[in-house]
This record gives structure tokens, sequence and C-alpha cells, in this order.
């Protein structure tokens, strides 16, 4: 669809509109919230990862003149058996109070609301509660050992060779994709490569915590504020939870501080609401750091076994995956992002995957930019970069000669569109980066690598006003969580011919714009400018049918450029969107358009890395001296965002590489803020150049792809490619932090 390149609005980077009243503060976030009579809510949590509750003695709580309401897991609905069925997308109700079992350290088992924060965590010391401790799993191993406890004592065992603990099993899902023959190809093979890799389990690190505030008025409607990545999602899933119809939940979306797939699950929200049907006054609930760490979706801990087999000029001829991924306590881990993920940026005839669900006493995983990609392609593309030191090819080389191409057929069945896995490690090659020699000094080193991400899209609403001075109101379902009211409006305008300046962009709540998906997947900008495209192309229509009204003419007579229209046949005879928004009262009303669609042609997303770093192999301390990150974006519809995008997913990626774990002990994380969960701050890190390629979708009408996604993904294995290259040991484990390193051993 899209071939023009002389844009007016696109391809630019105006001032975002919601710019000045965030950088003044007058942005309002969930937390920000203030209501008549409010009450606050706290949660009282398991302290064990793995016990059963015996009793709840509340007496003492209930007898307290400041609880002013108390909710329990009797007062949810009935919460159905847990299934080994994934559930992507929907709530768990015993995620969000414990029943009969607590599952990690951290479940929730009641809440109270009183006066104060303060107080409400004060009461929560009154309840007493009896445990039976039982055995916990930390780890995908743990997990499938033989003597470990069974997490979900309903689920029946399988056939399956890690399905070997003789009292039941913690494995949920098996994704299993094929193509073509890997074991005939493997057993013809020139050369094997076979190695084994572990991640371990790491936050979003968002920094506003998980928030809610619900209040639930007489006439029996409940309102709920959030800062959530899907505000539809919240409200259905707290329709579930409580067991009452979804068009008596009205969701308000607050600013969002942060979210990377890890606020698309109703946490606090169903405990508020009961709360405040209970006490009769709406009320606030906010986690604390600690709580987010240990009772939110974190991604999943990892154990990989790859083989590939190659021939001596470097082709890969055949390649089998087993991962296993940690899905939490509950099932639904991040395993089916990453079987699609790990050999897509290949094209290689013969693949067999195993991808495993496994259940653990953690808390239950979320999407995590990218989901599962990460885990998978760190994996992959270190075993690549050995593989071109084995057959004497530059590790770039190698991957150009292997890649997938238009036409070619992943192993979960999609063949590839428009795709710019060649594109980007050619700008890779020819990049100054990847010719300068390294930085002086010993121990220093240069590493690369590919990354990739299916991008998703979903369904999407949109609607427009022209308002009485000629500009227009855009109202979206899609929350905005980075930049995107700005790149949706400035689609809309595109299509208008006018400044992004005269749009209006909100977002609307889930009562007053049509169903609308979450943001995640790198899908709004493809999916709800898809939407802007439409609903500008509907107000262009209107406009065009008003004036042939106004000038009694034909509609073919009528023609629009630039905001404004002219008559064919009289050039004299003009109107701009002021003069016609003026006559609209008399001319038929007021003009609306709107768009509500499920486009399909999203195309998945390559990124790359070149990181140079140096290694102190006393302390084992990674120093990053350089970064150039690439990704092919489709087209920047804000280059300054996308930019951002590529920045931001790259230094989460050199997080998750570094540093990143949950330290778990005895079933308990131990670094559970932020002083001790070590993320990367601009001290750590040097200017992170980005690099934008652009190959174009042409099933969108703007060339969009989606950019917040694959650009997390490299810095793991070029990490670890840099680090060999300075030292001579190669990693198979993440984080490779200094206890790592030293204590490497090749």
């Amino acid at each position: 669809m899209a071939t023009e390149t002389n844009f007016r609005v696109i391809g630019k980077s105006p001032i975002r509109h919601d710019g000045t009243d965030k950088v003044t503060g007058r942005a309002l976030y969930g937390a920000d919230m203030n209501l008549p009579g409010m009450l606050y809510g706290k949660v009282l949590r398991s302290p064990h990862p793995h016990a059963r509750i015996k009793s709840i003695d509340l007496s003492d709580l209930k007898k307290h003149p400041e609880c002013k309401a108390i909710v329990t897991s009797k007062d949810l609905a009935p919460a159905p058996e847990v299934t080994k069925d994934p559930l992507y997308g929907q709530v768990r109700i015993t995620n969000v109070l414990a029943s009969e079992k607590v599952l990690y350290k951290g479940h929730p088992i009641l809440a109270i609301a009183s006066n104060s924060p303060d107080q409400a965590e004060e009461l929560l010391r009154l309840v007493k509660i009896e445990y039976e401790i039982l055995k916990h799993s930390s780890t995908v191993e743990e997990a499938i050992s033989k003597d470990s406890d069974i997490i979900h004592e309903n689920w029946e065992k399988t056939s399956d060779i890690y399905d070997s603990n003789p009292n039941g099993t913690n494995i949920g899902t098996i994704e299993v994709y094929k193509l073509g023959d890997a074991d005939d190809a493997l057993k013809n093979s020139e050369h094997i490569l076979e190695r084994e890799f572990r991640t371990k389990t790491v936050h979003q690190g968002y920094i506003e915590p998980t928030n809610g505030t619900a209040w639930w008025r007489p006439n029996d409607r409940l309102t709920i504020w959030c800062s959530s990545q899907g505000h539809f999602g919240i409200r259905d899933s707290v329709a579930m939870v409580l067991g009452i119809p979804a068009s008596q939940i009205t969701v308000i979306p607050m600013e969002i501080g942060g979210g990377f797939g890890g606020k698309l699950s109703a946490y606090l929200e169903p405990l508020a609401a009961v709360l405040s049907k209970k006490s009769g006054f709406p009320v606030k609930m906010t986690m604390s750091r600690s709580e987010v760490l240990e009772a939110t979706g974190p991604t999943s801990g990892s154990y990989q076994k790859i083989t590939l087999g190659y021939d001596s000029k470097g082709k890969i001829n055949g390649a089998k995956a087993i991962m296993l991924l940690e899905a939490g306590a509950f099932p639904g881990s991040p395993v089916s992002g990453a079987a699609s993920a790990i050999f897509s940026p290949y094209n290689i005839e013969n693949v067999h995957i195993d991808g495993y669900d496994i259940v653990t006493n953690k808390p239950k995983t979320t999407a995590y930019r990218a989901p599962g990609s990460p885990i998978a392609m760190f994996a992959v593309e270190s075993m690549m970069n050995e593989i071109a030191e084995v057959v004497n090819l530059d590790p770039v080389d190698l991957r150009i000669l292997n890649a997938a191409r238009k036409g070619t057929r992943r192993a979960d069945g999609v063949i590839n569109g428009t795709i710019g896995a060649i594109d980007v490690m050619q700008s890779i090659k020819n990049h100054p980066h990847y010719k300068m020699p390294l930085p002086k000094g010993d121990f220093v080193g240069r590493g690369i690598s590919l990354g990739f991400c299916r991008n998703n899209a979903g369904i999407s609403s949109v609607i427009s006003n022209m308002l009485p001075d000629g500009n227009f109101s855009l109202t979206e379902g899609s929350v905005d969580i980075g930049g995107s009211r700005t790149a949706v409006a400035q689609q809309f305008a595109e299509v208008l011919e006018i400044p992004v300046e005269n749009v209006i962009p909100q977002i609307g709540d889930t009562d007053t714009i049509g169903y609308t998906s979450v943001t995640g997947g790198s899908g709004v900008a493809f999916k709800t400018g898809f939407a802007a495209y439409h609903t500008a192309n509907d107000i262009k229509s209107q406009l065009i049918k008003r004036a042939a009204l106004i000038w009694d003419t034909p509609q073919d007579n009528v023609q629009y450029k630039e905001g404004t229209l002219f008559h064919s046949s009289d050039p004299e005879l003009k109107l701009s969107l002021k003069q016609i928004a003026a006559l609209l009262g008399d001319t038929g009303g007021p003009i609306t358009g709107k768009s509500h669609i499920n486009p399909a042609g999203q195309e998945g997303s390559y990124a790359a890395n070149i990181i140079d770093l140096r290694v102190d192999p006393g302390t084992g301390k990674i120093e990053i001296l350089k970064v150039s990150a690439f990704q092919d974006v489709g087209r920047a519809i804000h280059p300054g965002y996308v930019e951002g995008q590529i920045q931001g997913g790259t230094a989460q990626g050199i997080g998750w590489a570094l540093n990143e774990e949950y330290f778990m002990v005895d079933g308990e994380m131990k670094n559970n803020s932020f002083l001790d969960y070590r993320m990367p701050t601009s001290l750590d890190l040097p200017m992170i150049d980005p690099i934008i390629i652009e190959v174009n979708n042409p099933n969108h009408p703007f060339g969009v792809k989606g950019v917040g996604e694959s650009n997390i993904v490299p810095p793991l294995a070029a990490i670890s490619h840099a680090v060999y290259n300075a030292i001579g040991k190669r990693v198979y484990e993440l984080p490779m932090n200094p206890e790592s390193l030293t204590n490497l051993d090749n």
C-alpha cells in the first residue's frame, strides 16, 4: 500500500501533545487519584513460596474499628480448576487471591481497607494464618526433577522424557514446531554444534508501581482508575474475577509510567472494587517496590539445549531446540514467542523445536518486551558467532549467508513477507563502527548479534470529531505508553494534509470508545495508525460530500488538498476547514469519522547490535564502551520516538545481559528493591547510537512495522560475543555479572 515518500507529517518529530503536562507534573497517573472519603487498601501476602493454608483467623481484625472492609477469596467468583491451558491475556482468580494453597512468596491471600496506607498495613498484623509448608521449586530444572513437589495436583502426566516425577507433573503445554526433517539433516551434516544455555528470571523494571482505584457507587456501577497497558483487558478481567457483567464496569485509563508488557494483568483492581463495595467508599491501592518485584509478572528464567548442523562454508542445514521456560505459579510462559523466534532470522529448511511451559514457585510470568525472544536468541546467536569462528567467516557474512528472505517459511508456519534481516546485517557491515579499530587497551572486545520479534496487531477503534474552529479531536482506544498519541495523530493528519498540531488526541475510557486490544507487541502504530488512516479518509469523504451540498454540485467536482476544498470547475470556489466547520449546523450537522478494525499484515521486526566493551579480569566487571543499535522499523512515523524506543530496548537488553536477575534463596527473592535489583543507569552506559533502517511494510498505508520489541534482543548475545573476544571465554549463562565471569571455566 505505502509507496509515497514525500510526506507532510510522517517522518517528522513534532513535540508530543502530552509533553507539557508530563514535564510540568500536571499529567495524572494512577496513584494521583484522590476522591471524596477515599480509603486505602493493603494486601496480606504469603511469606512462603509453597504452602497449604490450613486456617485463617480474622477475629481480631474484624473487631478493630479502623478496619473498614476485608476481601478474601470467598468474595470473588468461584475459581475454575487450573488447567494446563496458558490462557494468555486472562487473569487467574487464584492468582488475585489464594484460596487453598499459596504458590509463591508474595501470593495475595486477603486485602483490607482503612483510613491510611500505614494504618491498613499495621492492621494486617492482626491476621493469624496457619500454614503447612511444602517443598518449592525456583527453576525449571528443579520443577521437573523426580523429587519436586507438584504445584497443581490435578494435572495429568504425559509420556514426555522430561515428565519423570512419579507424583505428578509441573509441565504445562508443550509447543512443537517442525519444518522438514531436522534429525536427518543433523545426521548428514558435516559439523554439529550443541550447547546448553541458562538464564535467570528478570523483571520489566517499570518506574511507576502497580496501582488501582475503585469506586463502587450506590447505583451498582463500578468505576476503576488505573495505569495499565489495556483498560479493556482490565475491565474484562475484573468482570470475570468478580462474576459481574463487563457493562457494569467503566475503566478510565490514567497515564502510565512504564510497562514493557508487565502491566497487562489485573492485580489490585478487583480487590479495590470489592473493598469499595463493602465499605461504601472509593478505595485506592498501590504496591510497594518489593510487592511489584515479588508479586507481579516478571519474565521467565530458562534452560535451553540447542543443536545446529552446518557445512564447512557455514550454511546451516538443520536445527533442533529444547526450550524450558518458567511460567511461574500458573501456566503461561512466553514459550510460544521463544519458539517462534529462535531460528526465524535464518532460512533453515529442517527445524524441530520443543518448547515446554514449566510452572515454578515464583510469581506468574507475563510479557516483557519481545516475549521469549531475548532468551531464545541469546542461545542461537551465541552459537552463530561460534560457528563463524570455526568456519573462518566474518560473523556478519555468516548471517547474510543464512538470512531469511521474503517468501521463506518460519518454523511456526509463517511465510515471511517484506522483512529486513539482510538489510540490517548489510547496514552493520557498512557501518563505520564495524570497520573502526577496537578501543585501545587490554581485554577489550567487540561483539555482534541479530535479534527478531514477531510483531502483533489486534482490534483497534478510533473516533474523530470536527471542531468549530476546523481542528479535530481524535479519540483512540490504545493506551499511550511510548508516544503513540502523537504517532497516531500524525497518520491521521497525513491523510487530511494538515499540521499535526491541529489534531487533539486523547485516550477514551471503556464507555466512550470501541473495544481496543492491549498496547503491546509493537502493535499500536500499526493497528491504531491504520484505524486513524481510515477515520481520516471517512472525514475527508464527508467533507467532500458537505462541500458538494453547499455548492450544489456533484461530488466529483469537489477536490480536497492541504486542508482546503476546491471546486474543480470554478477555482474561485473554495472552503477552508475553518469555514466549512462554521457551516456544519446548517448543512446536516456535525462531521464525525470513525474506524473499528482488526488489520492483518503486520511483519516481524529485525534488530542488531555492535557492542564494544572492556572486561576487568581481576573483578569480572564489564564496562560498555560503545553501542550501535540497528533496527528495521518499516516506516519511522516519528523518528525521535523511534530512536528512543531503540535506545530504551537496547539499554534493557544490556541490563538483562549484565546484572539483572531474581536472586533466590529458599524460594525468596532477596534483591527485592531497586537498590539491589541492579538495572543500568545513565552512568553505566555510553550514548547508544540508534540506526533506523526503513524496509517498507506494503501491508500498511504508511509502511509501519512497529519498533518496540526486537531492540531488546541483540545485546544479550552481542555482549557474550564481545566478552569472548576480550578474554577468550564463552558465556552460556546469564547474567554476566562479575561473579559469573570470575567463575568462568571453559
